[in-house]
């Protein structure tokens, strides 16, 4: 589901254009959070998905619905005209990577990074916790995980943080060993 939620060019301008209203305005966290529960609520809703996607539906049916859904949530109102200008635009298709790079910013600005864990299975409360501590001692920077079941990992896990990949996979030091047994 995540793959939606790709950073895309348009949605990256205007998420710098809000971003830099939302410094002005001293509202940055509280924007990020209406983005946060509105990417839940798109996660969870293929109704509303299909309503921001659809040509069926004009950009004026698309803001309201979508300002009624996040009404309960009670918007920060720089959320609710960007979310209007971006409709008005005809540009609502571009929420999701709009929600990505204002996030992205948003979290640079934190000194926060993103991590992606793969793990054969689901790691506990407590494993996150050990592995949230290591990266912030390996990376000076708190991290937030995101996780992924690969059961063909075997064992162990992969973690990439933006370019970076630390493979401690069972799978990858079998493979390794494998080569170097066939290299012997």
């Amino acid at each position: 589901m995540s793959d939606i939620f790709t950073e895309t060019e348009v949605g990256a301008r205007y998420a710098k254009a809000v971003f830099e209203l939302a410094v002005t305005a001293g509202s940055i966290d509280a924007v990020h959070a209406d983005l946060v529960t509105l990417k839940a609520l798109l996660i969870e809703s293929k109704d509303l998905r299909r309503l921001v996607t659809s040509h069926a539906f004009t950009s004026a049916d698309k803001l309201k619905g979508l300002t009624a859904v996040l009404e309960k949530a009670a918007p920060n109102a720089l959320t609710i005209k960007a979310l209007g200008l971006i409709a008005q635009n005809g540009r609502l298709s571009q929420v999701f990577g709009f929600i990505t790079a204002f996030n992205r910013l948003h979290d640079a600005r934190k000194g926060i990074v993103s991590a992606v864990v793969a793990s054969a299975t689901t790691l506990s409360e407590a494993q996150v916790a050990d592995l949230q501590a290591a990266l912030r001692t390996a990376l000076g920077r708190d991290a937030v995980i995101s996780q992924s079941v690969d059961p063909s990992l075997l064992g162990g896990l992969k973690v990439r943080v933006g370019s970076r990949l630390f493979d401690a996979s069972l799978k990858t030091k079998l493979d390794s060993l494998k080569f170097a047994l066939k290299r012997a």
